[in-house]
């Protein structure tokens, strides 16, 4: 196991170095050999500097998995550009790399897994999900808005549930057998599959993420 080279540094720059390395073991072991002694050889520091930073390893668990959930969400959160190029970057964003790779389904996957038993764990869960929904409904309600349709509240909310539920199926199938898709396939199928929900064209043909 490759440890990370521990340095002096800010308060807060410590702790981001230990939840990479607590992030770093989890990949590799689990949750289960996320073990302190593992986290602290691999980030090159002694237990006692762990528990200096965070009260137990179920705190440093909580704050390595707010990471997880940011990093899943925050490159599409900041698109730019009009609301159509806005909405189709998102949906690219979440299907294509570094957001859809492996390692994000092997920490997605550990922390799922404790989701239904740990109360602090599902509440992080719960406001990354509701976050992530929130940022879609403002796209859509801007997109529509734009094209001069029906962009109630109500039914913004309907089909960013309905839009999430399909990118995360698609965003499983990319983490886990990309290798049987065509290059961009499922990226395609997402955009036209919300073309079909919205009742309107996303995007011309040859259009790509801006970002």
């Amino acid at each position: 196991m490759a440890r990370r080279t521990f340095h002096r540094a800010p308060e807060a720059e410590r702790r981001h170095d230990l939840i990479e390395a607590t992030l770093d073991c989890i990949a590799e072991y689990g949750l289960q050999g996320a073990t302190v002694r593992q986290i602290a050889i691999k980030a090159g520091v002694t237990a006692g500097l762990i528990r200096h930073y965070f009260q137990s390893k179920e705190h440093i668990l909580q704050e390595a998995y707010r990471v997880v959930i940011a990093r899943l969400t925050e490159k599409a959160e900041r698109v730019t550009g009009d609301a159509e190029t806005r909405l189709r970057d998102f949906i690219v964003i979440n299907l294509t790399e570094p957001v859809a790779n492996s390692r994000s389904l092997s920490l997605w996957a550990s922390f799922i897994s404790r989701v239904s038993v740990d109360p602090e764990l599902a509440a992080i869960h719960r406001e990354g999900y509701l976050s992530f929904r929130d940022a879609l409904e403002t796209l859509l309600a801007d997109f529509l808005a734009e094209r001069n349709v029906d962009a109630s509240p109500e039914r913004c909310r309907r089909l960013a549930i309905a839009i999430n539920g399909l990118l995360d199926g698609l965003w499983l199938e990319c983490c886990l057998a990309g290798e049987l898709f065509g290059e961009s396939e499922l990226v395609e199928i997402a955009l036209t599959s919300i073309e079909t929900l919205l009742g309107l064209p996303l995007r011309p043909a040859d259009a790509g993420p801006r970002f």
